[in-house]
């Protein structure tokens, strides 16, 4: 049987990595970065220095490039590489990265009227202006919900999902009622990738979800809509427009769609309304980078 390779995607602060992995031995047989190309360093800044953003076309163009570059470096220096033997695609990001996305789950930066605006961007973790928010969210909760800071070290930090959306929804009020829902970068690169990115598709990680977002089977996923309303009743909406399919790394998203060609993959690979027909192995079969993200499970399949 021919050697099999994974992939692994590492988005970081200031640019995004791409690994190549034998899945047999763990050996290193390729890796590329791309710097981000937006803002300084990857970074979007403003004189306020707690603000730090990122534009959602970087994560796409940074797969592309450096996947594309990965690869080949992989058939120059593995004989008889191909792509067609990578078998899985891992993903781990920073987090909390949260990002507003319109009701097909494209990024509302992608909009021409947002193409500008930092709140319409992705809230990159070490973006602290949602000071004042966490704040109130612990405050809240410890009245309210104790349980809730209990599984997060009994503080809400303003590197994390809610307190980002109430800060936004309270100085960018246009970008907030624009967004259909708000997504983790986590999940948002393993969406684009397979196509899952539709509401009515789209799968969130367990990891961010629960420890960024409060969600906990529990208590039935995210913060409870009487909690939220209590912050802004805005959020209460909110809540009702978020994913209900929220799941650990162990499950695959789906396959590549033709975004993985774009990546520099010799064939078109199977879209998630197939993946249930591939085997068991073939389905699991994914790179945990950081027990981060679900990965998106690859399988060669015909040009469609």
């Amino acid at each position: 049987m021919s050697a099999r390779y994974t992939i692994g995607l590492d988005y970081g602060t200031n640019s995004v990595r791409t690994l190549i992995v034998n899945v047999a031995n763990g050996a290193e047989v390729a890796a590329a970065v791309w710097t981000y190309s937006h803002g300084k360093e990857g970074v979007i800044l403003s004189r306020d220095p707690n603000l730090a953003r990122q534009h959602p076309a970087d994560y796409i163009k940074g797969a592309e490039v450096t996947i594309k570059q990965a690869l080949a470096t992989a058939k120059k220096s593995v004989k008889g590489f191909s792509a067609d033997q990578v078998i899985g695609i891992g993903v781990d990001t920073t987090g909390s990265t949260p990002l507003p996305v319109d009701q097909n789950g494209q990024p509302v930066a992608f909009q021409k009227k947002f193409a500008h605006n930092p709140a319409a961007m992705a809230w990159l973790w070490k973006d602290h202006t949602s000071v004042a928010e966490a704040a109130e969210i612990t405050a809240l909760a410890s009245r309210m919900r104790p349980q809730f800071l209990a599984k997060c070290g009994g503080t809400y930090s303003s590197e994390w999902f809610w307190s980002k959306i109430l800060k936004c929804l309270r100085v960018a009020p246009d970008v907030f009622n624009a967004a259909h829902a708000w997504i983790e970068l986590a999940d948002y690169v393993p969406a684009a990738l397979t196509g899952t990115e539709h509401p009515s598709r789209f799968i969130a990680g367990v990891c961010a979800a629960g420890h960024k977002a409060m969600w906990n089977a529990k208590w039935g996923g995210y913060p409870d809509e009487q909690f939220l309303v209590k912050l802004h009743p805005k959020l209460g909406q909110l809540r009702k427009r978020l994913t209900t399919r929220v799941h650990s790394i162990d499950r695959a998203v789906g396959g590549l769609t033709a975004v993985g060609n774009d990546c520099g993959f010799d064939r078109v690979f199977v879209r998630e309304d197939k993946f249930q027909e591939l085997s068991p192995e073939t389905q699991k079969v994914v790179l945990d980078a950081a027990a981060e993200a679900v990965g998106a499970a690859l399988t060669e399949a015909t040009r469609l």
